[in-house]
């Protein structure tokens, strides 16, 4: 269980690490009781646009979508936060057709699209200030009872979080919570094909 959920806890705004380190359960139980946001990147996507041979019938503007392991696990994502009783309130993400598409298998509630979230139609390049300062300002923006759920691009997360975005994998989630001050504290990273695992 050790390589799934054993999370250190580090302040937002110093960095500095806690102790105290969190195992799976421990995670599960806090994530139950809300009051956190996880900020996940998309799940697994080709690098390419699609031809019309594999595009999906709804992928239009042929974006980058969703291949078969990104749809198995934002299905499996999904699946695992309902059972494991994970309330989710408020769900952000990139307009882009690949995040919706992983909000939309995930059957994640009523998600509003965020131009700052997205790749303004330049996939993989650098993310701009004013997308990271809309991130580090949301993470602040903790929910009550509920866990909010921010679908994004690697990009964006590494200008905003680049202390805990090394090696991002398509679908990894950073967890945060309060810092007891009003800011917000760096709780886990959890990759995508964790969750089903989560007990």
């Amino acid at each position: 269980m050790r390589s799934l959920a054993w999370v250190t806890a580090v302040l937002f705004f110093t960095g500095t690490a806690h102790a105290q380190t969190l195992s799976g359960e421990a995670l599960v139980k806090a994530l139950q009781q809300g009051g956190y946001v996880i900020v996940m990147r998309h799940a697994s996507s080709p690098r390419e646009a699609p031809d019309s041979q594999i595009a999906n019938a709804d992928n239009v503007s042929r974006e980058r979508q969703l291949d078969e392991a990104g749809r198995a696990s934002a299905i499996a994502m999904g699946q695992a936060l309902r059972r494991l009783k994970i309330p989710i309130g408020d769900v952000f993400t990139s307009p882009t057709y690949r995040a919706l598409e992983t909000v939309r298998l995930a059957q994640f509630p009523d998600p509003r699209l965020v131009p700052e979230l997205g790749d303004g139609g330049q996939s993989m390049q650098g993310a701009t200030e004013a997308q990271a300062a809309w991130l580090k300002k949301k993470i602040t923006e903790l929910p009550s009872r509920t866990n909010m759920i921010v679908v994004t691009h690697f990009p964006n997360m590494s200008r905003a979080f680049p202390q805990w975005t090394s090696g991002l994998m398509d679908g990894e989630a950073l967890i945060f919570g309060s810092d007891g001050k009003g800011g917000a504290t760096f709780i886990a990273r959890v990759k995508i094909e964790e969750w089903p695992r989560l007990q």
